[in-house]
């Protein structure tokens, strides 16, 4: 369905009727007159799927809980087939006078690449509703990241690229497992650079957007257009690069638009959910070259940064919770930053709907969920040393010893390889289970290991055996 430009508010009203209609069928009556009673539609004509709500906190709730039934309302309803947008009324993202309404290239799966040159370089509101458009959230700056002891050397790295102190690293590859705030650094480092330099051409993007950016252009055979585009950026940043590991052509593609970047000293920044040695079926050439620049790492954050966390978003947020409860969040969520902020999300919006006070009971029960998801399985790497030590025959102070005899150093290995395999915890802290060793340690380790199970019957079979027993 296609909105006219001279759409009247009856047109719009129907539309958001027709929206309406379906979205009440997909959730509660409760939940629809609580959330969605005084939404409206924004500017339909120029941007299709764009809601306004009355406050942060209808539009936190709404982003959180109910984005997949308000895409399907959007193309059951009304024929619109679209990612639907909230926002604060007040805070829309209006089209400016002489800018063309389609201000990113859109990819195949109607994402923007995200081919960011703003005018500006202030930070005022028109750079943010820009950055907005562009689908950079104006929040992720580095003023709104939370530095702590599991960040510093990242924080740092960012900071070093971002004032164009860090030329040296090139490439920077940040990885971590999902929700530390790798998207928030490089969103941090984009913002600093285009308002070092408005008129630089940052690239900014998935790999997943990448990968079907080039799909698209083999398909309409205009890979020198798609060349073009990327090899000359002033700055390429792209997010979750582990996703085109087993995509032979596209990984050919990106390791050339790589090598002319870094060959013509363009500052490449890319983020990983985990070291680029250990993503399967990704080109060694590919790996050899993110190791060749500056590689950090980001770990779950300590308790103090996770207080630290919930009190900056509290204060964003305009939201008041006692001492007490603000703790016992940060002790119940420890995994990441991204489910500590969901967490904060259910707390604060029941007591912003609730007249009863908030208790660390009343946490319990609306955290129950995540707490429980926290807790399932969390096996710890003195559990998988002691079975490793069982297994072949060794006693579980050499696993933390510094002896070497391949009677113990390979066991060893196998324990660091199921550590990073079966856990959570980061090279660092397997590494200092281990007797203090360092990660690089930990990497080669499982390197070895998987290697040795593609090869070894023997070894494929004693790990299988290992991991039947730990999953038990």
């Amino acid at each position: 369905m296609s909105i006219s430009k001279g759409g009247d508010d009856h047109q719009k009203s129907t539309i958001w009727e027709s929206v309406k209609a379906k979205l009440s069928g997909y959730i509660s009556d409760d939940a629809f007159a609580r959330w969605f009673k005084n939404a409206e539609l924004v500017n339909p004509e120029e941007t299709p799927g764009v809601v306004g709500v009355q406050s942060d906190m209808h539009q936190i709730w709404i982003e959180t809980n109910y984005m997949d039934e308000l895409r399907a309302a959007f193309a059951e309803g009304a024929g619109i087939h679209c990612s639907p947008q909230v926002v604060v009324k007040g805070q829309e993202l209006p089209v400016e006078e002489g800018e063309p309404k389609q201000a990113a290239r859109m990819s195949r799966a109607g994402e923007p690449v995200k081919v960011v040159t703003p005018e500006s370089a202030g930070k005022g509101a028109a750079f943010e509703r820009r950055l907005k458009r562009l689908g950079i959230n104006p929040e992720l700056d580095f003023e709104s990241f939370v530095v702590g002891d599991n960040s510093q050397f990242a924080h740092a790295a960012c900071s070093a690229v971002a004032y164009e102190e860090g030329r040296s690293f090139n490439p920077l590859f940040i990885h971590g497992k999902a929700g530390l705030g790798k998207t928030h650094l490089m969103s941090a480092v984009a913002q600093q650079l285009l308002l070092s330099d408005p008129k630089a051409k940052i690239v900014f993007l998935t790999a997943e957007h990448f990968a079907n950016e080039f799909i698209e252009a083999v398909r309409k055979g205009s890979l020198e257009t798609f060349r073009k585009a990327y090899r000359h950026a002033d700055v390429l940043l792209i997010d979750d690069i582990q996703f085109v590991a087993g995509k032979e052509r596209t990984q050919d593609e990106f390791f050339h638009t790589f090598n002319a970047l870094l060959n013509s000293q363009t500052q490449v920044i890319l983020t990983c959910d985990r070291p680029a040695p250990e993503i399967q079926t990704l080109d060694p050439r590919l790996v050899s070259r993110f190791e060749s620049g500056l590689t950090v790492e980001l770990q779950p954050p300590g308790f103090e940064t996770r207080v630290a966390i919930l009190r900056r978003k509290m204060e964003q947020w305009k939201v008041e919770l006692e001492n007490n409860i603000v703790v016992h969040i940060a002790n119940s969520i420890k995994s990441n930053v991204r489910r500590l902020e969901g967490a904060l999300t259910r707390v604060a919006s029941y007591s912003f709907l609730s007249s009863e006070p908030m208790s660390v009971q009343k946490v319990d029960e609306l955290l129950g969920d995540l707490v429980r998801d926290e807790n399932t399985n969390q096996l710890t790497i003195e559990q998988i040393q002691k079975t490793v030590a069982d297994y072949y025959g060794i006693h579980l102070g050499d696993m933390r010893s510094r002896r070497r005899p391949a009677s113990i150093a390979f066991p060893r290995q196998v324990a660091m390889y199921l550590s990073r395999k079966l856990t959570k915890f980061s090279l660092v802290e397997i590494g200092d289970a281990f007797g203090k060793r360092d990660h690089g340690t930990v990497i080669h380790a499982c390197k070895k290991v998987k290697g040795d199970i593609e090869t070894e019957v023997e070894v494929k079979g004693a790990v299988e055996k290992l991991v039947g027993q730990l999953d038990r």
